[in-house]
C-alpha cells in the first residue's frame, strides 16, 4: 500500500488555502490589541515615568521622548534655481549647481544625491528620445533607398 506523505508545514495542496477568504481587512493581531488596551489604562502613568526618567538623565528615555516630540526629518522642500535641463549643457550646469549647493552648505548631501538623481533621469530621458529619433531617421533613410 502506497501512501502519499504531505510535506512538513504544508497541510494543503499547492494552490489551495485553508482560509480562502484570508485575514479580514483591518484585523489586528491579538498582541497589538492587548498592548493598546494596556496603554489606554496606564498611558498617563507610563508617559510620566518616561518623562521623569528622561529628566533624570536616562538617555534611552530622553531619546524616546525626543523621537516623539521632534522626529527626524525624512524629506524637506529644497529650493534651488537650476538652468533649463532640455540640453546636455543645461544638465551639466544643473549638476554643477547641485554640487555647488551641497559644497556651500545650502543643501544636505543626501538631498544633493536625490536632486542629482532627478537631473540624471532627465538626461536619460533626453538621451532615449534622441536615440529614438536617430533610429527613426536611419530607418527612414534605409527605406528610401
Amino acid at each position: 500500500m502506497t501512501t502519499t506523505k504531505k510535506a512538513p508545514g504544508r497541510p494543503w495542496p499547492k494552490g489551495v488555502s485553508g482560509n480562502p477568504s484570508g485575514k479580514p481587512k483591518g484585523a489586528r493581531h491579538r498582541v497589538t490589541v492587548a498592548l493598546e488596551k494596556l496603554m489606554q489604562t496606564d498611558a498617563q502613568t507610563i508617559v510620566r515615568a518616561v518623562l521623569a526618567a528622561a529628566a533624570g538623565g536616562d538617555m534611552s528615555a530622553a531619546r524616546m521622548v525626543l523621537d516623539r516630540v521632534a522626529p527626524p526629518a525624512k524629506d524637506r522642500h529644497v529650493s534651488l534655481d537650476l538652468p533649463d535641463t532640455s540640453t546636455a549643457e543645461g544638465i551639466e550646469q544643473a549638476q554643477g549647481a547641485i554640487v555647488a549647493a551641497v559644497a556651500g552648505g545650502h543643501m544636505l548631501p543626501s538631498e544633493g544625491v536625490a536632486l542629482s538623481g532627478l537631473v540624471e533621469a532627465r538626461r536619460r530621458s533626453l538621451e532615449t528620445n534622441e536615440l529614438a529619433a536617430r533610429i527613426a531617421a536611419l530607418e527612414l533613410k534605409g527605406t528610401a533607398k
